[in-house]
C-alpha cells in the first residue's frame, strides 16, 4: 500500500496559471484566426484569444483543449505548444502566467464556432486585419505566426491544412497564404513532389476550362513529420 505523500504549504505568493490558443485555419485563401469577445471583465467586451485558467489537478494539454472547447464549441484539433508568457503587467488582476499554444484547423473540418462559456461572441478573423486585442494577445499571435511560417521549410505542417484530397494548386495557395507572398509554381511543385510526403489518388479535378489538375493526398494525414 501506497504512503500518502506529505502535503507542503509556501509561505509566498503563487501565480496563476492560464492557456491560451491561436486557432489557424485558410478561409476564402486567407489565413485567419479564431477570436471570441469576452464577456467578463477585465477586457469585456474586447476580443482575445480563447483561453483559460488552469484547474489545480489539469495538466497543460488538458487545460488548453477544454477552454477552447468550452469557450468555441471547437475540439478535437492538433495542438502544438508554443512559448510561455510570464511579464509581470500582463494581466491587471494578478500575476498571470500563460502558456500559449497554437492549433490547425484542415478546410474539409472547418465548422461553425459557437460562443459559449466566458466568451460573449466568436469569429474568425484575417491574420492581416485582427482588432484590437486583451492583454498581450497580439503577441502571442505574431509568435505563433512566426513559428508556423518556420515550420513550413523543415516539417509537414502545412499539409494539416488540406482537405483529405487536393490538387497541387490548392497547396500552393495555402502555402502563399502562409507566407503571404506569391511562389513560382513550377519551383514548388518540383519540390513538394521530391519530398514523397504526397500521393496520387489516381483521380483528376476540373477546374472551368482549364485543363484536369491530378488530385493528391497526403500519405501520413493529421500527423506533422519532420522533413529530413
Amino acid at each position: 500500500m501506497r504512503a500518502p505523500q506529505e502535503a507542503f504549504s509556501y509561505p509566498y505568493p503563487h501565480p496563476a496559471v492560464t492557456t491560451d490558443v491561436v486557432v489557424f485555419t485558410i478561409l476564402n485563401g486567407r489565413l485567419s484566426i479564431l477570436l471570441i469577445k469576452r464577456a467578463n471583465r477585465p477586457h469585456q467586451g474586447c476580443w482575445a484569444l480563447p483561453g483559460g485558467f488552469l484547474d489545480i489537478d489539469e495538466d497543460l494539454d488538458v487545460c488548453a483543449a477544454r477552454e477552447l472547447q468550452e469557450e468555441t464549441g471547437i475540439g478535437e484539433l492538433y495542438l502544438e505548444q508554443l512559448y510561455t508568457f510570464g511579464a509581470t503587467d500582463r494581466d491587471p488582476r494578478e500575476r498571470v502566467i500563460s502558456v500559449a499554444y497554437y492549433a490547425l484547423i484542415p478546410q474539409d473540418a472547418l465548422a461553425t464556432p459557437r460562443a459559449a462559456s466566458d466568451a460573449a461572441e466568436v469569429g474568425w478573423y484575417a491574420f492581416e486585419d485582427l482588432p484590437p486585442l486583451a492583454f498581450d494577445h497580439a503577441r502571442v499571435i505574431e509568435m505563433a505566426h512566426r513559428r508556423l511560417v518556420a515550420k513550413l521549410d523543415y516539417s509537414t505542417i502545412a499539409l494539416q491544412f488540406m482537405p483529405g484530397t487536393f490538387t497541387l494548386g490548392q497547396l500552393q495557395r495555402v502555402y502563399e497564404a502562409l507566407q503571404n507572398q506569391s511562389l513560382d509554381k513550377r519551383n514548388f511543385r518540383k519540390r513538394i513532389l521530391s519530398l514523397e510526403l504526397i500521393e496520387e489518388t489516381g483521380k483528376q479535378r476540373r477546374n472551368g476550362k482549364h485543363r484536369p489538375a491530378r488530385e493528391y493526398r497526403a500519405k501520413h494525414p493529421r500527423r506533422v513529420e519532420i522533413i529530413k
